[in-house]
């Protein structure tokens, strides 16, 4: 019955449903970094921009691709202002220990679909850490970056996931679907 239902969909408006993937994660960056902050600051904003990357990953990893991560990185670094290439190197690393765990972290169900989450999240925020640490080490008179902000990052990054799979999730079911051969 899907498959009927999907092949009356006309074929030009399959290349613009594959570009959904991207479009939420460049979405999530975007509404991640906007100038406006309803706690007053006292919280950093989440990475919204990690959880399409994320869960496109896992569900449908031919619409998610690590160049379209890489994408979706450099649109969180240009957005954040930080340094160049962080988010892009963090997002395309992460991206990698998805791809190669996928039946792992595809598998989980409920509290442990977050855990896993948490997971990807904590390594997307390590590799980072790291990164910043790195050029700070090699810059001389530099200091190493504070961990309570990157973990504030993580913290709200994982507290936001469920809402945000929420709505990623209907966009897929509404919009992609299921299948891999059909876009």
């Amino acid at each position: 019955m899907a498959s009927l239902e999907r092949s009356a969909t006309p074929h030009r408006f399959r290349y613009l449903i594959a570009t959904i993937p991207a479009l939420c994660g460049l979405l999530g960056a975007f509404v991640a970094n906007i100038p406006i902050s309803v706690l007053g600051g006292l919280v950093p904003a989440p990475l919204f921009a990690l959880v399409p990357v994320y869960f496109w990953c896992l569900v449908r990893p031919d619409l998610m691709t690590p160049g379209i991560a890489l994408m979706i990185g450099m649109a969180e670094d240009v957005l954040s202002g930080g340094p160049p290439g962080i988010w892009s190197l963090a997002f395309v690393l992460t991206y990698a220990l998805l791809a190669r765990q996928r039946d792992s972290f595809a598998g989980l169900s409920g509290l442990a679909a977050v855990m896993g989450f948490a997971t990807a999240a904590a390594f997307t925020c390590a590799v980072a850490y790291f990164s910043v640490a790195a050029f700070a080490f090699l810059t001389p008179g530099a200091y190493l970056p504070p961990i309570p902000p990157i973990l504030g990052e993580l913290a709200m990054t994982v507290l936001f996931y469920p809402p945000s799979t929420l709505a990623v999730g209907w966009l897929h079911h509404r919009l992609v679907g299921a299948s891999r051969g059909d876009v």
